[in-house]
């Protein structure tokens, strides 16, 4: 009986050995992954730092909306109060009979941002040059401080926002990005600007 060697390929059924990456290849995508990683990191998280920013500027400003249709439709006055320190702000009716308005609103703001007041007239604080220059709560006058120790935008019943309600406030990130929220011309709405002397 004749016996036959048997190749490689032909113990394996006839099949080639499957080819895969070489060492040298792996690590030249690992080098070429750890390039483009390096270069866009920068750049992909100013762009979600911008978009927090903006998501609560936009949230703030529903707010706002929410309380001036709240103020209109209940007949009440409605206080958007703002706790700069802790990073609050919420909003619910001025207590009147009833002291627990069960619609009231209590938000967190982003950590990564902080709120800061801006009181004065648009034109003196830019005249003066002090637009950049946040208010402390010790600093704003007791008469605009519905809630004790927190400065208030009031809605009344009529749409209007009152006189005392802070006229710009400033959302700004710790990277130097900042959005505004002021008074519109007419003065019954808030909007968003990304410059306050606009």
């Amino acid at each position: 009986m004749q016996t036959r060697r048997l190749t490689y390929g032909a113990r394996r059924g006839g099949r080639r050995p499957k080819a895969g990456f070489t060492l040298i290849e792996l690590i030249l995508v690992m080098a070429l992954i750890t390039i483009a990683v390096s270069v866009t990191a920068p750049t992909l998280s100013r762009f979600f730092r911008g978009r927090a920013l903006e998501s609560e500027a936009r949230r703030f400003l529903a707010l706002t909306h929410n309380g001036q249709s709240r103020a209109v439709s209940e007949g009440l006055p409605m206080d958007l109060w703002i706790n700069p320190e802790e990073g609050r702000f919420g909003l619910e009716a001025e207590p009147s009979y009833d002291n627990n308005d069960p619609r009231k609103v209590d938000l967190q703001l982003d950590p990564s941002l902080q709120i800061r007041i801006e009181m004065g007239a648009v034109s003196a604080l830019t005249n003066s040059g002090n637009a950049g220059q946040a208010a402390s709560v010790a600093s704003i006058p007791r008469t605009l401080l519905v809630k004790p120790g927190m400065p208030t935008i009031r809605f009344m019943p009529d749409g209007s926002i009152a006189d005392t309600s802070p006229q710009m406030l400033c959302l700004a990130g710790r990277d130097g990005f900042a959005l505004w929220l002021k008074q519109t011309r007419n003065r019954l709405a808030y909007e968003i600007k990304a410059n306050p002397q606009e």
